[in-house]
């Protein structure tokens, strides 16, 4: 938690005094400070903290309106403050993509378990979204191989080890990817089909 780089928004200064110093107290770095959900956008993009801590009623847009619109351009874990616990907010910032509710009045040892649980699902679900996309790559790159070695079987006449083969050997000579070479064979084999 130390060096984190945080924005916080919340309208009632005294509050946001409170939050700043508990926030600098664990080690957190305030790196911008907003009384409004506008500002608030603005700052977060101007700034890209490591974290946002947002009161929901926030005037001009609210809280999670706010982190909504960043939501859509940025991924930053965000906490969201509130003075009630309501089922239906609570549903509303899940929905948004935050991973923390902290009810006023927050002392700093509630601030850091949030912090860190927030900081902790960010970086999972990250994780996640990461292999995700590694698996989808890699789905993909399969099916480009396949149809690669299907082509090579049809043209050079040859047994499917035989045509995989043929594609290992042509990826090692040229240093290129496998997928790559196998993307040269379809665009190759597409230009000499006239149908």
């Amino acid at each position: 938690m130390k060096n984190l780089k945080v924005v916080v928004a919340e309208d009632e200064i005294l509050i946001l005094m409170g939050l700043k110093s508990n926030l600098e107290s664990l080690g957190c770095i305030v790196i911008g400070e907003a009384t409004n959900g506008k500002e608030l956008i603005d700052i977060v993009l101007e700034k890209k903290p490591d974290l946002i801590i947002a009161d929901i009623n926030l005037p001009i847009l609210d809280g999670l309106e706010a982190l909504d619109i960043i939501n859509q351009k940025m991924n930053i874990p965000s906490l969201i403050v509130s003075e009630y616990d309501d089922e239906e907010l609570i549903q509303r910032a899940s929905e948004i993509g935050v991973l923390g509710y902290l009810i006023k009045p927050i002392d700093e040892s509630d601030l850091k378990a949030a912090i860190e649980i927030a900081i902790s699902k960010f970086e999972e679900i990250n994780k996640l979204k990461k292999e995700l996309e590694e698996t989808k790559d890699a789905l993909e790159s399969r099916k480009i191989i396949e149809k690669a070695k299907g082509i090579v079987m049809e043209r050079l006449q040859l047994k499917e080890d035989d045509a995989m083969k043929f594609l290992q050997k042509k990826s090692r000579n040229s240093n290129k990817k496998l997928v790559d070479v196998a993307k040269d064979i379809i665009e190759a084999d597409k230009a000499f089909r006239l149908d």
